[in-house]
């Protein structure tokens, strides 16, 4: 068979590039190794994940905040077969979503390993052995990433996990040891410690969510350590013992120094991702790697091989959903001759704990480090009326605006459904717009969201509820 298009993989960035390429008018295929579609980000990834934050969420809720609003209720009881029923039922729901809308889409679906024999040519091997040679004009990696190991620690998916692990526990562990204060680490960690696991968290850094602002993250940190978070900044795991009934995990000072061993039930090894591009024949086809393993690729998300492209977290870049997708319908257009663009100053991300956190544009660190004055609006959530009269007071909001033009650089929000606020400011940069421009912008009462327009007032300091 014989292609405009050819996407390997189906996550979010190649099932999206699939479906807006056909849109233009391209005959396309994807290829996908799993049995269903989706990619990391909706089986084993983003949307499980977030089912049971949901649900653990309302579970801490139950127990401890309902009494304070008048409604009695026993103490919620723990049926954690059907909750991970309620997560699978999520899941099914958004990878039966996709192959239904690459059905509708007239998409060529190839189940089973792709790998790139020469410019325009793809072989598919099936789980069973046989294989089937393609033509295309074009082909699109977006095969996605895999989890970062950690050296002399084997992942047994059982008591020593990786994200996918954590998300199939079949009891809560007593003790939670988690390897990495990013958002992978923190989210999970939520979602067993609202159950009743003791979490401790071991982070090289000596700050959490690195790359997100420092202000926020230490905000952050206190919020978690009253949760009842225990963190382990500046540190290192070097081992761990599975020999006997409790894991002994060996942790020392990121420096060097003395050893102290550490006892838990599960370890969560979330130390980030790697891109994952295995059996794909890239280095037979001279496809240039970085030395961190993503494939090169210009401006265009052209690698150094004529027609081919790759694009989403097997590229340079944040590794995020939602950048693979904006990512997929660039190269899309592109490949029909449009104008395909992704602007990576304004790419949100959300941190799914409670509260949220999220960030879209520059940090504090980043504006300091490139010699860019700024003014900063910050604004907190106990000042807000709708937070005061629902009790959800934690986190504030913070706008940063170039010191001389007023342009929005950043906006970082702490607190509940941050997630959902992050895009007015996402769009309002998109657009170039100013701290004027938001604060000058009706918002309802009462919402949360005022709180993003008191911040905007806050950066020439005309707040007016605090």
């Amino acid at each position: 068979m014989s292609y405009d298009l050819i996407v390997i993989g189906t996550g979010p960035g190649g099932y999206v590039c699939a479906i807006r390429a056909a849109q233009l008018g391209l005959k396309v295929a994807v290829i996908e190794k799993r049995a269903t579609f989706g990619g990391t980000c909706l089986n084993i990834g983003c949307i499980p994940s977030k089912s049971l934050l949901h649900a653990t969420e309302l579970f801490e809720e139950a127990a401890h905040s309902f009494a304070g609003m008048g409604i009695g209720v026993d103490a919620p009881k723990l049926d954690l077969k059907a909750m991970m029923a309620f997560k699978d039922k999520g899941v099914e729901g958004n990878t039966k979503g996709v192959e239904f809308l690459i059905k509708k889409n007239k998409i060529d679906p190839y189940r089973g390993t792709g790998t790139i024999t020469a410019p325009g040519k793809v072989v598919v091997t099936a789980d069973d052995g046989t294989k089937q040679a393609l033509e295309t004009k074009a082909i699109v990696i977006a095969t996605g990433s895999d989890v970062a190991k950690l050296p002399g620690i084997d992942i047994d998916e059982t008591r020593v996990v990786s994200s996918t692990g954590a998300l199939t526990l079949e009891k809560v562990p007593g003790k939670l040891l988690v390897v990495g204060a990013g958002v992978i680490g923190l989210e999970l960690g939520s979602v067993w410690r609202r159950l009743g696991a003791e979490v401790t968290v071991v982070e090289f850094l000596d700050r959490i969510l690195p790359g997100m602002d420092l202000d926020v993250a230490k905000s952050f940190q206190r919020i978690l350590q009253k949760q009842g978070f225990a963190f382990k900044l500046s540190s290192k795991v070097t081992g761990v013992d599975t020999s006997g009934a409790t894991l002994k995990v060996s942790v020392e000072p990121a420096a060097g120094g003395a050893t102290e061993t550490l006892e838990a039930d599960v370890v969560l090894v979330a130390i980030g991702r790697v891109p994952f591009t295995e059996g794909l024949g890239l280095e037979a086809l001279g496809v240039e790697k970085d030395k961190r393993g993503r494939v090169v690729t210009d401006v265009h998300y052209r690698t150094n091989v004529p027609g081919v492209f790759a694009i989403g977290d097997a590229i340079a870049g944040p590794m995020l959903a939602h950048k693979a997708e904006d990512e997929g319908i660039a190269i899309a257009e592109l490949l029909a001759g449009q104008a395909g663009h992704v602007n990576y100053g304004v790419i949100p991300s959300v941190v799914y704990t409670s509260p949220e956190v999220a960030q879209v544009g520059q940090t504090e660190e980043e504006l300091k480090a490139e010699g860019i004055a700024y003014k900063v609006g910050k604004f907190p959530f106990l000042a807000n009326g709708r937070a005061k009269a629902n009790n959800q007071t934690e986190g504030f909001v913070k706008v940063l605006a170039d010191a001389t033009t007023d342009k929005v650089l950043g906006v970082h929000i702490v607190g509940v459904e941050a997630g959902e606020m992050i895009h007015e400011a996402a769009v309002l940069m998109e657009f170039g717009g100013s701290s004027e421009d938001l604060a000058r912008t009706c918002h309802a009462h009462p919402t949360r969201s005022e709180a993003v327009k008191e911040a905007a007032m806050a950066v020439e300091k005309r707040a007016i509820h605090m």
